[in-house]
């Protein structure tokens, strides 16, 4: 259940629409509210939005420099935030840091005196929150644009060390884990959107995201935080599943997204070390970087030069790990021995394989495979990583038009060709998918990808990407907490993320769309 931890915000144009969300937001479990009040297109009725509440409300007239929409003067705006604190329907009112001093206390609503900059973390931010706390405040907000992870550093230095009830965060994609961190770090509170198409800030999370993924009632500072760092990071359903495995298992964890820029990876991990971070999935752009700067190695990271897996030994140095490895082969030999039922069970020494693609998720594909003794074939887009990787696993590369001709018994598909959201594409010729050969594809989102859906009409065997995904992440979990997941319910939380509807943490019926991750397979 939702807790007064999470402060939905709802902004609408017309009065109906605001009144609707406010009413909805509540049957969901909102506990605490605030609504923006410059999203209206019309002056605020406050005798008409009175009657809805059943929380706390705190009232918003962001300027458009603040990241706001009010379009009326300065003056205008004052006598409207003004109203708002008379008015009786508001528990709080945000008040920006350079006007709050013109704007006297009244009754019993408190007071929240903010900064914003949409477009940087500027050099002087510890200056302006020290002249902030100077203000008559409640509570302190600081919401600024993080371009970098020294950015997100900076912030939650601010959120840590705190001498004042603050809720400090940076918007955007890089800066979106300072928004959960904060409470780690004693934040009264954390912002969500009720409708997550209204924009109302960048990176703001939605109120299905704390029901479905963020389980964030349960933070608290011995709380222990893991992620996944790539760009793209946005979709990725590895926090989904990461975090209610942890709350299955009973861990004290929580597990975010870091979009960390390609050459950005090593200033980056420094950067995270104040919170700190104790494990993390590495996808695209990173895992060969991650591979080169880790302290310890496992065999598979020095066969492959890829690590998707950091795992902190100490107060900088990690340890690392590729779980695509063993995934991988380990994903097919389940998957022949099921087939096989009481028969003989092929082995991959026995079969031709053609990888599609030359990336990552191949390179571990290839060196797996290559320990079975298959006989692998490799045809990538980019030629040259094609036969780069053919050198290093002993195999032989085609050039990628000629995929067509090559023959084989399984097909590995380890490109994005499919991926969401370019669903109608797919990495080859229908033709070339003979009855009974066996097509896997690593892509999982879609899980039903065209390529897979087209192998099985025309009777071929199919392995999806949810089987791999669901192997490697089980052994990252294992890796960070010790405990043995149950790969069954990954596979069941998995398959009810892809589908249309998904199921809420608290099991009271709250259902959210579905974006599709954008993490997985590469080229």
């Amino acid at each position: 259940m939702l807790s007064d931890r999470v402060l939905v915000v709802i902004g609408r144009t017309r009065h109906k629409m605001m009144v609707a969300e406010v009413q909805e937001a509540v049957k969901r479990g909102a506990k605490f509210i605030e609504l923006r009040l410059d999203f209206l297109a019309k002056a605020v009725d406050f005798k008409r939005l009175a009657p809805l509440k059943q929380c706390p409300w705190v009232a918003t007239l962001r300027r458009p420099a603040d990241g706001g929409r009010y379009t009326g003067t300065e003056q205008e705006r004052m006598m409207i935030l003004r109203q708002a604190i008379v008015s009786g329907t508001f528990d709080w009112v945000d008040l920006e840091a350079d006007i709050a001093h013109t704007v006297p206390r009244f009754g019993q609503v408190k007071r929240i005196v903010s900064y914003h900059n949409t477009a940087q973390t500027p050099k002087d931010l510890e200056d302006i929150y020290a002249n902030m706390l100077k203000q008559d405040a409640d509570v302190y907000k600081i919401a600024v644009t993080a371009q970098s992870a020294n950015d997100v550093a900076r912030v939650l230095h601010i959120q840590r060390t705190a001498p004042k009830p603050t809720v400090a965060f940076c918007m955007g994609d890089i800066g979106m884990p300072t928004r959960f961190l904060s409470l780690k770090f004693g934040a009264p509170w954390i912002y969500a959107a009720f409708n997550k198409e209204r924009g109302i800030a960048p990176g703001l999370p939605s109120l299905d995201d704390f029901r479905t993924t963020y389980p964030v009632q349960h933070i608290n500072a011995t709380t222990q935080i893991f992620g996944v760092l790539g760009d793209p990071v946005g979709h990725s359903l590895s926090p989904l599943l990461h975090n209610q495995m942890y709350r299955k298992l009973g861990v004290n964890a929580l597990y975010l997204p870091f979009r960390v820029p390609r050459g950005q990876l090593p200033q980056s991990l420094e950067a995270y070390d104040q919170i700190p971070v104790r494990g993390y999935s590495v996808t695209i752009p990173h895992k060969e970087v991650a591979a080169s700067i880790a302290r310890e190695v496992e065999p598979n990271v020095q066969a492959t030069a890829a690590a998707n897996t950091l795992i902190r030994i100490d107060e900088k140095k990690f340890s690392a790990a590729n779980t695509d490895f063993a995934a991988s082969t380990d994903t097919l030999k389940a998957f022949f021995a099921v087939q096989a039922q009481d028969g003989p069970v092929p082995q991959l020494a026995q079969m031709s394989v053609l990888i599609l693609g030359a990336g990552g998720v191949a390179r571990s594909v290839a060196y797996a495979l290559h320990r079975e003794s298959a006989q692998i074939t490799i045809a990538s887009r980019t030629h040259e990583r094609a036969q780069k990787l053919a050198e290093e696993v002993k195999c032989k590369a085609v050039d990628w038009h000629a995929r067509h001709n090559v023959s084989f018994d399984v097909l590995i598909n380890c490109t994005p060709v499919g991926m969401h959201p370019n669903v109608d594409e797919a990495p080859c010729h229908f033709s070339i998918l003979k009855p009974g050969t066996t097509v896997f594809d690593t892509i999982y989102t879609p899980e039903t990808t065209l390529l897979i859906r087209e192998a099985r009409v025309r009777g071929c065997d199919t392995i999806t990407g949810v089987e791999m995904f669901v192997r490697q992440a089980a052994r990252q979990i294992e890796m960070f907490t010790g405990l043995t997941p149950d790969t069954d319910v990954m596979r069941l939380i998995m398959r009810k993320a892809l589908s249309p509807l998904t199921k809420a943490f608290d099991d009271d019926g709250g259902r959210k769309e579905n974006p599709a991750a954008n993490e997985g397979a590469e080229e």
